[in-house]
């Protein structure tokens, strides 16, 4: 019997969708649902809806809780990891407050950045536990991480546990050719995509549609003629506040479409946010403290769901977008799939340096995970890239090292903090963060006992 362990569990609207997914495949739906988290209220919060979502599709897997890690992960054979460490409060507040009060504004805060360096402080160590734990008592399992800052996790975990089988996990490539196919009125499925780079900055290589005859059209021409004529984008089908704006600008001037979107990709160049240009902000409709907002709406929605949950007999179960359970079927059945995956690179891609966490198609069997090598990234998108390879770069060896240097050169050589404040304003906002966040930081870099 499968069995399937989810940390972090108390992330109800997540869990729900992934474990949905999986229990609607009849190879893991007699498996055994281990969920665990630190907060004990939010934890049973979903293992009420963990056990309606099994009632609910009649399946006969187990669902058990835990609030012990490592009890929880004993004998897994897939292993979910979707914790935020510090949380929305204190911590990403605070990752946005300091800031702003350099003159330094953001929108997501959780990936590169200022914002992704403190969460990346903070989150690689309890990653790096669990590997430890899983080498003990899971060691054949796969890790299906879904945290953020995902490049810089995924790094970090490859460079300290090498023999770790992992995977990190998002939905922008997939959810990005949704988008476009919107914005082109395209069928989905009638799309073809090959993608790869970073995590949050991968580019679409190839993006076409098929057509009658059955073969495809290179669809680059349309997305340009569509942009630079005002049809394209679309009004967001999901948040008003987004309008997608900054991901056609970069296609006009650097040739490829990005895919994550254009709310976080602004916070990772130098061009878009300015504190001297806010006719840029108007212009691109880049939305300012973004993250935030979010989880507000997030946190208050979440009383009403939690409360229909709880009087609910059955939970609606519709498909995500999500990789977990297509990866999870693949390696019980050995029905081959292709996904997009985030894995430490190992000649991957060639362009970009070794170790380094790079996104690419990913062949997913009873083998496992088998990453596919991309070695035709165009030299302006390698150069982009390794901006923020840069700082990923320096955030990891900041916590292999405990060189507490390193999170100042990481700082400095972001690109969108450097490009508003010098090298005395960068030291001082890392070292009134540092101070901010106290013990949800390792004690090497305080110079106190972390929590």
């Amino acid at each position: 019997m499968t069995k399937i362990a989810f940390i972090g569990a108390g992330s109800t609207v997540f869990m729900k969708n992934l474990i949905g997914d999986a229990l609607q495949m009849p190879a893991l739906a007699d498996a055994t649902i281990s969920l665990m988290d630190i907060d004990a209220r939010r934890l049973a919060e979903s293992e009420l809806v963990a056990k309606k979502l099994v009632a609910s599709l009649n399946v006969g897997a187990r669902v058990e809780t835990h609030t012990d890690q490592r009890r929880a992960i004993a004998g897994a054979d897939f292993v979910i990891v979707a914790f935020q460490i510090g949380g929305y409060k204190p911590c990403t507040v605070t990752d946005f407050d300091i800031p702003k009060r350099y003159g330094l504004r953001q929108t997501i805060a959780d990936t590169l950045g200022i914002g992704g360096i403190m969460r990346g402080l903070r989150t690689v160590p309890h990653l790096w536990a669990l590997a430890a734990d899983m080498a003990a008592v899971c060691p054949d399992a796969i890790m299906l991480q879904y945290v953020n800052p995902m490049a810089i996790n995924t790094w970090a975990l490859g460079a300290r546990y090498p023999d770790l089988r992992q995977v990190g996990l998002c939905h922008s490539v997939q959810g990005t050719a949704f988008e476009l196919a919107r914005d082109l009125e395209i069928p989905l499925e009638d799309i073809r995509y090959r993608a790869a780079g970073i995590n949050h900055m991968a580019f679409y290589l190839n993006f076409e549609a098929r057509q009658a005859d059955g073969s495809y059209r290179d669809l680059y021409p349309a997305l340009r003629a569509g942009y630079a004529a005002g049809r394209i984008p679309k009004p967001s089908h999901w948040n008003a506040r987004c309008p997608n704006k900054v991901r056609y600008e970069v296609m006009m001037h650097l040739g490829h479409f990005v895919t994550e979107s254009s709310e976080h990709f602004a916070e990772y160049v130098p061009w878009f946010i300015k504190t001297h240009r806010p006719d840029l902000i108007e212009t691109f409709g880049i939305p300012l403290d973004e993250y935030p907002i979010r989880c507000e709406e997030q946190i208050a929605a979440w009383a009403a769901q939690a409360e229909g949950y709880a009087r609910a007999e059955k939970i609606e179960v519709k498909k995500s977008n999500e990789y977990a359970a297509t990866i999870m079927n693949s390696v019980v059945t050995g029905t081959p799939s292709v996904i997009y995956g985030n894995i430490p690179n190992r000649g991957f891609i060639p362009q970009l340096p070794e170790g380094a966490a790079v996104e690419v198609p990913v062949l997913v069997d009873a083998n496992g995970l088998q990453p596919t090598c991309v070695n035709d990234i165009p030299p302006q998108l390698i150069a982009l890239m390794r901006t923020n390879v840069n700082v990923q770069e320096l955030t990891v060896q900041a916590l292999l090292t405990e060189n507490r240097d390193h999170i100042y050169h990481a700082a400095m050589l972001d690109p969108h903090t450097a490009a508003e404040l010098d090298l005395r304003q960068i030291r001082a906002l890392v070292d009134e963060l540092i101070a901010a966040h106290g013990d949800w930081l390792p004690g090497w870099i305080t110079g106190k006992k972390a929590a």
